[in-house]
């Protein structure tokens, strides 16, 4: 099963060359070209990633994607793509948890969407076992002897 990414830009020269670079390496891409189209294809869709640009219809347009992001039940990897890369940690704080800055080589584009696909699905697993229900001691019909105060 092919890992599918929505990749978010208003640039369609940059949305296109990356869309045919993510597919040539094997993952399914979706796109969208604004910060609106991508909060509707995030509730429509299962993304393991999702990749935004920053500055879209507002500076911050890529927050709200975030935003949108983790709130999906499938809780996708989250990257900000941008050409300003003096976000200081505010990306951090909004929720993104990679920062690519453009132009990228391609191979360490790659290289960085897969680390972070590894991290992410470690730290989900992680997530699950730590709340996973612990079971109970007695069986059902037979109560725990109390104890003797003393």
């Amino acid at each position: 099963m092919k890992r599918r990414i929505l990749l978010v830009d208003d640039e369609l020269a940059i949305l296109l060359t990356l869309k045919a670079i993510l597919e040539m390496n094997g993952f399914e891409v979706e796109t969208a070209g604004s910060a609106h189209e991508a909060q509707q294809k995030l509730g429509h869709g299962v993304y393991q990633m999702v990749i935004t640009d920053m500055r879209m219809e507002t500076e911050t347009a890529g927050y709200d994607v975030i935003c949108a992001a983790r709130k999906q039940a499938y809780d996708p990897a989250t990257a900000i793509l941008t050409a300003y890369p003096l976000l200081g940690s505010d990306w951090k704080n909004r929720g993104a948890q990679s920062l690519l800055v453009k132009p990228v080589n391609t191979q360490d584009l790659l290289r960085q969407i897969e680390a972070l696909l590894v991290t992410h699905e470690d730290q989900k697993q992680k997530k699950n076992r730590d709340h996973r229900p612990v079971p109970h001691l007695s069986t059902p019909g037979h109560s725990t002897p109390a104890k003797k105060a003393s």
